[in-house]
């Protein structure tokens, strides 16, 4: 996974200086915080070469001023940011036009195949049947519908996660803070009687329990925007997709406040939001397809002709370079990277390998 996510990284350095930077990609990194005092295990995860730097005790604060106190050990992982997904995918979308591709709009309702794939789309406005020698299923968290109409399961399921970005009127974030992260599990900030009330209330009581961590928070838009972004990756139970979010039974309208408070244990600045929430803001929510060990899907299916680049988690915009260009390899028989083979559905024809992923102590889900 590091080799893959650094290939990716790779292309994202050469496209940003090939294109002026038209997708704004910063690079102020990672910062992992933990108030706990031991993290060897920490330690252990860190793949050899890899650029982080290490903070302790008093020089947290002086490193990260914006972390709150108790917090005892940071890992910078310097290469790291952010980009606008949006603006480098239609600069794609954009050369592959150039190169005579053609976009439908549509949706695939089946998928035949004699000598040729013939799949019918739903909704196109010219076409109803699109005619293919190869299909890559890069469907999102659509990819297991995908593979039934080709008569195959794929081992992956959907996590409805949330999100809010928000003006930052008062200033809380530094434009230049890196994509900080609260690796550890927390009660929230309520007081005794709002503690009591939602315990009473057998839909909320699990408010009051202790959350899991990844509080996660950076800024939002480049030096020149005041938005902020929280997320908290805290449920864990599967749903199918929506179409229309509006219908997804796992979005909570308490969201934002509950990110908030898990936010503000973090960087103390962002307290006040929570008697006074941001007037300017978006709650917004999507699915992390994931396998059960969170690597992606990125090869053959077992119908000839067909791959797929399936379960990218949360993963999906750093990676998405590495993955297109390892599908374009499998699909065109080009020289495959040694995590080629590991990042495919070959993986669980190892079982060393599996059980080492089964035995992980996180699957690095933000």
């Amino acid at each position: 996974m590091t080799a893959f996510t650094d290939a990716s990284i790779d292309e994202l350095d050469r496209l940003a200086h090939d294109t002026d930077d038209i997708f704004n990609m910063t690079r102020s990194g990672y910062v992992l915080a933990t108030r706990r005092t031991e993290i060897n295990d920490i330690h252990d995860a860190i793949q050899p070469g890899l650029d982080v730097g290490l903070f302790e005790g008093p020089a947290v604060q002086q490193a990260f001023p914006a972390l709150a106190d108790d917090i005892r050990n940071v890992i910078h992982i310097r290469r790291g940011g952010d980009i606008s997904g949006q603006q480098l995918g239609m600069w794609m979308l954009e050369q592959i036009r150039e190169q005579g591709g053609r976009l439908v709009r549509g949706s695939v309702s089946a998928i035949s195949k004699d000598e040729r794939f013939a799949l019918r789309v739903d909704g196109a406005s010219d076409v109803d049947v699109v005619a293919a020698d190869v299909v890559v299923n890069a469907a999102g968290p659509f990819v297991h519908r995908i593979a039934a109409m080709l008569g195959e399961d794929l081992p992956v399921q959907n996590i409805f996660e949330q999100k809010i970005a928000f003006e930052d009127r008062m200033g809380a974030i530094a434009r230049d803070m890196p994509f900080s992260i609260d690796l550890d599990p927390k009660r929230l900030g309520w007081t005794a009687d709002e503690t009591e009330l939602l315990a009473s209330d057998p839909d909320l009581a699990w408010l009051t329990q202790t959350m899991p961590g990844g509080t996660h928070c950076r800024p939002e838009g480049g030096r020149n925007s005041k938005w902020v972004k929280l997320g908290w990756a805290y449920n864990h139970t599967a749903s199918e997709p929506q179409e229309d979010l509006a219908n997804e039974p796992l979005a909570d309208a308490q969201f934002p406040e509950i990110v908030m408070r898990g936010a503000a244990a973090f960087v103390p600045a962002l307290e006040p939001y929570i008697e006074g929430p941001p007037t300017r803001y978006s709650h917004y929510g999507g699915y992390y397809t994931m396998t059960d060990e969170n690597w992606p899907l990125i090869g053959p299916m077992k119908t000839e002709g067909a791959f797929m680049v399936a379960a990218l988690s949360g993963f999906g915009s750093m990676s998405a370079c590495a993955a297109g260009k390892l599908v374009a390899a499998w699909v065109c028989g080009g020289e495959l990277p040694d995590y080629a083979r590991p990042l495919s559905a070959h993986r669980y024809a190892d079982d060393e390998l599996m059980t080492e992923l089964a035995n992980a102590s996180s699957k690095g889900v933000l």
